[in-house]
């Protein structure tokens, strides 16, 4: 007696049904107001979001991401753009640490593009929390920065292999993970990772990762980068770590066997770069 019921076009045929994929972008300008930092403009489009909390240091303000996803997987794409107008002041961080999951055989790999733009006299600081990699994870993550000669700037990306109290590892899967600095519209920094197939094997091979499952980089733009240098690397001393400084610009990797470790590493050579000033509130939760 159900002779009559109509089946979707997927159900009708052979063909593989579509997957849902996220989709976010995220647009903020902030501008100078007096001693403040105040927000110019903002568009959110998807599962990206980003919220202003108080409290953050005179003069800065603090802007959080947040990614209601759940966590990005093949075939999502994220955008976010940041304009910092002349003056302005501000710390962008993350809600928490970023999951990528296992890819389908045949989905592409997850996007995320982030754009920084800094007028003169402006000053960014990129803090998000740690990217965790699935096993099976497939994703291509780029990190553009546009400063004018005497912007501020300072970033840091930490990339987290499978979660060690978890027991996880990636063995298999594939990155592409780029830093592009440009300074007065002349090119400072690109600094590219590409991991793909067996990479836990690739982790293992000592001019790669000699074992390390957790890795971060810090970049440090400023008039002041090569006289911080020795205040680094004493602050990383003991760890698996190295620093230098060139042309205005001072450049720090980190490894680590898991990543509570690699975070205090971070943490210690974050907290030369900026002084005074706590750490988002979101990296204390």
């Amino acid at each position: 007696m159900f002779d009559a019921v109509s089946l979707s076009d997927a159900e009708r045929s052979d063909a593989a049904p579509t997957l849902q994929r996220a989709r976010g972008a995220l647009d903020v300008v902030l501008r100078r107001r007096g001693a403040d930092t105040v927000l110019a403009g903002l568009r959110q489009e998807g599962c990206l979001k980003a919220r202003f909390p108080r409290g953050g240091a005179p003069g800065w303000r603090d802007v959080v991401v947040l990614n209601s996803s759940g966590g990005i997987a093949g075939g999502d794409r994220l955008t976010l753009h940041f304009r910092l107008q002349a003056g302005a002041q501000v710390c962008l961080a993350a809600q928490a640490a970023e999951r990528f999951y296992r890819a389908l055989p045949d989905s592409p790999p997850a996007h995320v593009a982030t754009r920084i733009a800094l007028d003169p006299g402006a000053a960014a600081e990129w803090l998000p929390q740690e990217a965790i990699l699935f096993d099976g994870a497939c994703l291509d993550r780029r990190l553009d920065v546009e400063m004018a000669d005497d912007g501020w700037f300072l970033g840091v990306e930490s990339l987290v292999f499978g979660r060690a109290a978890m027991g996880e590892t990636v063995r298999h899967g594939s990155l592409r993970d780029m830093i592009r600095i440009r300074r007065g519209g002349r090119l400072l920094l690109h600094d590219a990772v590409r991991l793909a197939g067996d990479i836990a094997q690739a982790l293992a091979r000592p001019a790669i990762a000699a074992g390390a499952r957790s890795v971060a980089t810090i970049v440090y733009v400023a008039p002041d980068a090569e006289a911080r240098l020795t205040d680094v690397r004493a602050a990383l001393d003991g760890a698996e770590a190295g620093a230098s400084a060139w042309d205005g610009m001072l450049l720090a990797r980190m490894l680590a066997p898991e990543s509570a470790t690699l975070r205090r590493m971070v943490t210690a050579a974050l907290a030369v770069l900026r002084g005074a000033r706590s750490l988002p509130r979101v990296w204390r939760c």
